[in-house]
């Protein structure tokens, strides 16, 4: 025990300050992969109702990719079964006597983008399944910890560029008991947003005296931060990273409640503008309850903000406003009174009140995210903006998603420390591009719209407005999200990007390199069992090398090519064996899936090498590491993987999959091939010879292997 008068130490791989959905991702990430992490959050209580709640296509799949079919418990994939899913958009407007008329109805979600379409559920159930999966996959060593409240933080520069150094020190206090743990709530009757804790200058809050109780303090050394504390990020703060963008003078309400009234597309999303007073966003929810977004004509402000700067990031830049909004003068009357003019003729009356609150639009992003490659920001710490587009917690989301698996492998000392520059390069690019979205779709939506055969022709032309929304449905989606050349993804000898700004291999022209790998339907060639590709690619920090050797039976010389494989893949000097510890399980760091494009009837598995069916230390067979991508499936019809990548059955090729399903390289299928997925690694990874793990043996009891960590074990 320390003595009274000194401050406690201690130290851990990563700290995450924030618990949040994007703080919470990474959590996640590092628990899966065995990473000894602590994420603190300076207030003492979960969130209230409301907050985010849409989730997108691409965030569903990346729950479903933590949320494998052995495990037992409930996890993230719950969003896609308790959410209510949007199927339909619906768009009303005046018509040219000015009376409000639905003018057309779309897909919410573009079909086939994706086997999920876009969803919205409570972001309290998020994080609740967050923390369930943190628990588990780290048999209950790792946990929120509140109120904790940081109040330094110090960077070594002599020792970034030692991935073993504990080069950050964060000191943090304990504000168990203080009103600072707790959001502050305006009137507290119904929950609301409408809390200012810890807004404005923040320096008070983060400032020690020396009078502090040195018991309450804790020295917290780490290899790396990331700073997931939102929009007033502190974090940000101490590392000097400005927000650059603008505040806008558009105000709106936000009510989550059970709506009694006659308009007929209530359970439809709908974007509604009206003649004079306004637009409304309806997103119907969960349990009966619908969230509208409300363009509010008048409220009041704060007059001490009129034209005056304010402190959201160390030396903000801000255009002369009419002032921030008086929150605390918003009420549920007043933004359903605003709701109830811009739906005339229907009516509308509220039951059920469950959240409400108030914002101003906005639009800024940090220029960094990040410093010395040790401290990272994240999620609304880098770009904040309005919530209709349904992006924040799912961008914020992503944003860890892209930083989690590259922690882990860096911790792990599976690659260099270089990867994790390509965090920001990856994900500003997407910041940026929601901004520019954001920005758009925002204005039109909060602009008075053009009346049909009107002489006046100022005002929103509504077919723009439609096509912008549909669009940016595409990017909203997460989907398209495409990462440029970098250390993981190699574009080389790629075609000229296309009208969407799409770069392929020849080898596999419906393949983008860059993005996501689409998922589509495998047969297993052993048990017959048709599986998503993107489910033998869960999240657990592997990378994955997909050999699509084409039809065998057809051309028996590709299956005496995928034969002349085995040597390549078996030697200790090439990828598959030269970056996994010596005693791990060979497919711990880099997992090598053949996908034929035989029918399964045709070829036996004996007739494969031994690579695709391998025998682990107890001579158990691993049988999913052999697909069949081509035929047909007793319940499910026919499939054809190799269609829908592009991939010829005669040429095949190989596909390198980073640990976040994103595709890094496509090579020829032949030894050469093989090299150059061989190089790939060498770019990065670390050579694992000498990192020796204890010998498995006959009597080892792994039967819980599957929902431990499984990456380097």
């Amino acid at each position: 025990m320390p003595a009274q008068n000194e401050i406690k130490t201690s130290k851990t791989d990563v700290l995450i300050i924030g618990a949040g959905p994007s703080g919470l991702m990474c959590a996640t990430w590092l628990a899966r992969c065995g990473i000894p992490f602590r994420i603190i959050d300076k207030r003492s209580n979960e969130i209230f109702s409301g907050q985010a709640d849409g989730l997108q296509c691409r965030s569903l799949e990346i729950f479903k990719s933590f949320s494998e079919n052995c495990f037992d418990f409930a996890t993230l994939d719950n969003s896609w079964k308790v959410s209510n899913h949007m199927i339909e958009m619906c768009f009303w407007s005046p018509n040219e006597k000015g009376e409000l008329v639905r003018n057309s109805r779309v897909p919410d979600t573009i079909p086939g983008i994706s086997r999920f379409t876009q969803s919205v559920i409570h972001q309290g159930n998020i994080e609740k399944w967050f923390n369930e999966s943190i628990e588990v996959f780290s048999e209950g060593q790792a946990k929120v910890e509140r109120p904790l409240l940081p109040v330094s933080i110090k960077i070594d520069e002599e020792k970034a560029n030692d991935p073993d150094a504990y080069a950050v020190e964060v000191l943090v206090k304990d504000i168990t008991g203080d009103s600072l743990a707790k959001p502050e709530q305006f009137g507290a009757k119904v929950a609301n947003g409408l809390y200012r804790a810890f807004d404005g200058d923040q320096d008070k809050f983060y400032a020690l005296d020396d009078s502090e109780d040195k018991s309450k303090l804790e020295l917290i050394q780490a290899k790396y931060v990331l700073g997931s504390d939102g929009a007033h990020s502190w974090v940000r703060k101490q590392l000097g990273i400005d927000m650059e963008g603008e505040q806008t003078d558009f105000v709106w309400g936000v009510l989550d409640m059970v709506p009694i009234t006659n308009f007929p597309d209530i359970r439809n999303r709908c974007a509604i503008h009206s003649k004079d007073s306004g637009s409304v966003m309806v997103i119907p929810r969960e349990n009966d309850l619908v969230r509208f977004y409300i363009q509010l004509k008048e409220v009041e402000r704060d007059p001490a903000t009129i034209n005056a700067n304010r402190d959201f990031s160390a030396t903000d830049k801000h255009t002369s406003t009419k002032g921030r909004i008086d929150r605390s003068k918003i009420t549920p009357e007043s933004i359903l009174k605003q709701a109830q003019e811009i739906m005339k003729p229907y009516s509308l009356e509220m039951t059920d009140l469950d959240w409400y609150t108030g914002y101003q639009i906005g639009q800024r992003v940090s220029p960094n995210f990040g410093k010395n490659n040790r401290v990272f920001i994240s999620g609304d710490a880098c770009h904040t903006h309005s919530p209709k587009a349904g992006q924040g917690m799912n961008v914020s989301m992503q944003d860890t998603y892209n930083l989690g698996f590259k922690l882990a492998l860096v911790c792990k000392g599976l690659a260099k420390q270089d990867i994790l520059t390509t965090y920001e390069s990856e994900r500003l690019k997407v910041a940026r591009g929601l901004i520019a979205f954001d920005h758009k779709l925002s204005r039109l939506f909060s602009s008075k719209p053009m009346i049909p055969n009107s002489e006046v022709l100022d005002g929103v032309d509504l077919d723009e407005f439609h096509h912008v929304y549909l669009e940016g449905n595409k990017f909203a989606s997460g989907t398209i999200v495409d990462y440029e050349d970098s250390v993981l993804i190699n574009k080389k000898g790629s075609s000229e990007p296309d009208e969407e700004g799409r770069r392929y291999n020849p080898l596999a022209p419906k393949v983008p390199l860059g993005r996501r790998l689409h998922s589509d339907i495998i047969i297993s060639q052993a048990d017959a069992r048709p599986y998503h590709i993107a489910d033998r690619l869960a999240s657990d920090g592997r990378f994955r090398v997909l050999v699509f050797p084409g039809d065998v039976k057809e051309n028996p010389e590709n299956l005496q090519t995928l034969h002349q494989f085995q040597d390549f893949i078996a030697s200790k000097d090439n990828f598959a064996k030269a970056f996994t510890p010596v005693n791990a399980f060979d497919n711990s760091v880099i997992d090598v899936i053949t996908v034929h494009a035989s029918s399964r009837y045709d070829v036996e598995i004996y007739d494969f090498p031994d690579f695709t069916r391998p025998l682990d230390y107890k001579g158990r067979c691993d049988y999913w590491r052999l697909y069949s991508g081509v035929g047909t499936t007793y319940h499910e019809g026919a499939i054809d993987l190799y269609n829908s990548y592009g991939i010829d059955k005669k040429k095949g090729c190989i596909v390198v999959c980073r640990p976040d399903s994103h595709v890094a390289q496509v090579s020829e299928f032949n030894l050469d091939g093989l090299k150059e997925v061989d190089q790939y690694f060498k770019n990065f990874m670390i050579p694992q010879n000498k990192n020796v793990l204890e010998a498995k043996t006959k009597e080892t009891n792994d039967h819980d292997r599957f929902v431990k960590p499984r990456l380097a074990v």
